[in-house]
């Protein structure tokens, strides 16, 4: 298995993992206003799923200024959701990464994306998936600063603990 593959298939665990421990906690929690990156954990995982949306669709030969747009334009409603309903948009939007990962294609092909921040650039498809695990575990660590603020306990999403979940889990 690749580096992009397995950081996807990591990015998933660790979402899954969240979203479960954030199932046992009551319900207040996910909307309590918090001084953080986003001011509450449902717009954190608003966020999250709207980029990792975002760059599906950039994989799937999308316009970046297209897929931001479609991207954001479904936070207002994505905020609202309760633990289940991220649960079953971040299983949606999984599969379709899934789906494209099962094409086979080549991950070092070079596509160009022209980001309203920095500009355009070429990168592969695997960078993309790198990018898109990492931005994941960066928002899950602010998740976790949440918790902590909120006195709730975290738990450990490492990916040397997703090695031990997940026996593909190679690079």
């Amino acid at each position: 298995m690749n580096a992009g593959k397995t950081m996807i298939s990591y990015h998933e665990w660790a979402m899954n993992t969240m979203l479960d421990h954030l199932n046992e906690l009551p319900k207040e929690v996910l909307k309590n206003e918090i001084k953080s990156s986003y001011p509450s954990i449902a717009k954190t995982l608003s966020h999250i799923l709207a980029v990792d949306t975002m760059w599906i669709q950039i994989l799937e030969k999308v316009d970046l200024q297209q897929a931001l747009q479609d991207a954001m334009s479904q936070i207002p409603f994505t905020d609202e959701y309760t633990i289940e309903e991220f649960k079953m948009a971040f299983k949606n939007v999984g599969s379709k990464y899934q789906t494209f990962l099962n094409k086979n294609l080549d991950l070092t092909v070079m596509i160009d994306v022209n980001n309203p921040w920095s500009g355009p650039r070429q990168t592969t498809f695997e960078e993309i998936l790198l990018h898109v695990s990492n931005h994941g575990t960066y928002h899950l660590g602010n998740i976790t600063t949440m918790l902590r603020q909120q006195n709730e306990t975290s738990l450990m999403m490492d990916y040397s603990l997703f090695w031990y979940e997940d026996t593909t889990a190679t690079l």
